[in-house]
């Protein structure tokens, strides 16, 4: 089994010092120590690429999911769902290249005591400091060859670079003979153009509508790095968007208004080639000079879902890849990237996907998946003029740099998610131990509605906190002046002000606070 220094860096880091900024380390350590993200199999030391997700982990991926999920499919009426299985027929693989071709570029040390492992491009760029997307095993070589590059781990030379594909085997049955050879899915796109006709059928859908899927993949990453960024283990949430290949810019201007005049920094693939800088530019100028019109509807969707869930602009870029870099399948593609510690770095991808996955399914199933398309009376091989698609714990990850920060009046850490993704929404918590029993009432009035914690350890200062530390948005205190007027204090997470509630009203002013229906001053009585 391969263990890695992960635990060794997250321990190192633990000592967190009050700051603003964390390296990658110490948010995996922050992560660790509130409850978050913890390598899996901790107690064993580790295995690289893997984590759990403790108690504020799984809520926070929870609702980044069912934020994505209602926005994107329960909202529409030309979206609908598929839940595909994790294990499928591996032909599904075959036709969609992924046994043959889905492939990372690998070095190995020479040395027969170290056999250091190591991703090429990765390694490469991090020593010449360029961009190697799309590089071959011969290219890589050379690079290798040219700038006497050697094991970071021994300084020994590097044996000839190799492919090595990033599919997870597993065998099906009792029988280990390579006709029961099968894999885990490196992706979640395939399931959606295998059983696109059913799908269509069964929803009685017409053109232009996405079929989305939110779910595991998995991949034998060569090396795992970045915390929770490159995983072997991670969940994605996909659509595949199929339109008439004769109407990939008809998209509706009711839908286009919507993102068209959505200002985005775009790092183009004719700035990176002569090593400009972004330039800032509207999606609706990206609907006619980059790409189709659906095409940028769908990227800027998804942009603007990272803006409203709290996600800084200037944090944010749409990266175009450049002719070279582009998939086999992709007539486009363009990423929304991250300003993380690390660098700039892809948290969604968004790929014209032409007609090559059904046309590959077709030729290979010997099955006709083409559909007949009643407004212009022809039988189409639908083409996919959209692909958005993100890894969840990539968003987490963004989600959580973008939310925290050290508030030195307060002397503690304040994680300012947006409501919406807060892990807890509300903080209950007595004054005294004596109002207990009235700060359960409360608590119990509001938990089967929102994640409450309670909390009556410590001075109220330390609740306080530790809530502030979690993400949780609103603080609610129940004190002896309100025993008697029925009100509770309700503090803000980011500003520390404070209004006074009637326990009567609590939960509606809870919820209207939470889905940004009102604004906190005029939720209550402010407290002076």
């Amino acid at each position: 089994m391969e263990e890695k220094n992960d635990v060794k860096k997250i321990s190192e880091a633990s000592k967190e010092t009050p700051k603003s900024q964390l390296n990658v380390e110490e948010m995996a350590a922050f992560c660790k120590r509130r409850g978050f993200v913890y390598p899996s199999g901790d107690i064993y030391g580790s295995l690289s690429g893997f984590f759990d997700f403790g108690s504020l982990g799984v809520e926070l991926k929870n609702n980044i999911k069912n934020s994505w999920w209602k926005t994107f499919v329960q909202s529409r009426e030309d979206v609908v769902g598929l839940d595909g299985a994790i294990i499928t027929h591996p032909n599904v693989w075959k036709a969609s290249g992924h046994v043959d071709c889905f492939a990372d570029i690998i070095l190995q040390c020479s040395n027969g005591k170290c056999k250091e492992k190591v991703r090429a491009d990765t390694f490469l760029e991090e020593k010449l400091g360029i961009k190697l997307e799309g590089i071959k095993a011969n290219e890589v070589n050379k690079k290798v060859s040219e700038n006497n590059l050697t094991c970071p781990k021994c300084k020994s030379s590097f044996e000839e670079a190799n492919d090595f594909n990033l599919m997870f085997e597993t065998q099906v049955g009792p029988s280990k003979d390579k006709s029961n050879t099968a894999y885990l899915r490196p992706e979640t796109a395939q399931l959606i153009f295998a059983d696109f006709k059913l799908v269509m059928e069964n929803a009685r859908a017409k053109l232009p509508f996405g079929i989305a899927q939110i779910g595991k993949a998995f991949r034998n990453e060569i090396s795992p790095r970045e915390f929770l960024f490159r995983s072997r283990e991670f969940e994605q949430m996909e659509i595949e968007f199929f339109v008439h290949p004769q109407k990939i810019n008809e998209c509706p201007d009711k839908m286009f208004n919507e993102i068209k005049d959505v200002k985005a920094n775009i790092l183009s693939g004719y700035a990176q080639e002569k090593g400009k800088d972004v330039e800032q530019v509207t999606f609706g100028i990206i609907g006619t000079k980059f790409t189709s019109k659906w095409h940028a509807y769908w990227l800027g969707a998804m942009y603007k879902w990272f803006l409203d869930l709290g996600i800084k602009p200037e944090n944010l870029r749409i990266r175009q890849h450049k002719k070279e870099e582009l998939a086999h399948y992709a007539g486009a593609c363009f990423d929304i990237e991250y300003k993380f510690p690390f660098g700039w770095k892809e948290i969604h991808g968004n790929a014209d996907r032409t007609t090559f996955d059904l046309t590959q399914h077709i030729k290979v199933s010997q099955k006709d998946v083409a559909v007949y398309d009643e407004e212009s009376k022809q039988k189409v091989v639908p083409y996919v003029a959209a692909e958005p698609s993100q890894g969840v714990e990539r968003a987490m990850l963004a989600f959580l740099f973008d939310a925290y920060s050290y508030d030195p009046a307060r002397e503690n850490v304040v994680l300012r998610l947006h409501p919406m993704l807060a892990p807890v929404k509300v903080g209950v918590f007595p004054l005294v131990n004596k109002l207990d029993e009235e700060a359960r009432k409360v608590y119990d009035l509001l938990r089967k509605e929102f994640v409450c914690a309670y909390d009556r350890s410590g001075t109220v200062g330390k609740r306080y906190a530790r809530n502030d530390e979690a993400g949780t948005p609103y603080c609610i205190t129940v004190d002896f002046d309100g025993v008697n007027d029925k009100t509770v204090t309700v503090r803000d997470r980011d500003t520390t002000r404070q209004i006074r509630v009637k326990i009567a009203e609590l939960k509606d002013v809870i919820r209207r606070l939470l889905n940004s229906e009102i604004e906190f001053e005029d939720a209550g009585n402010m407290v002076k």
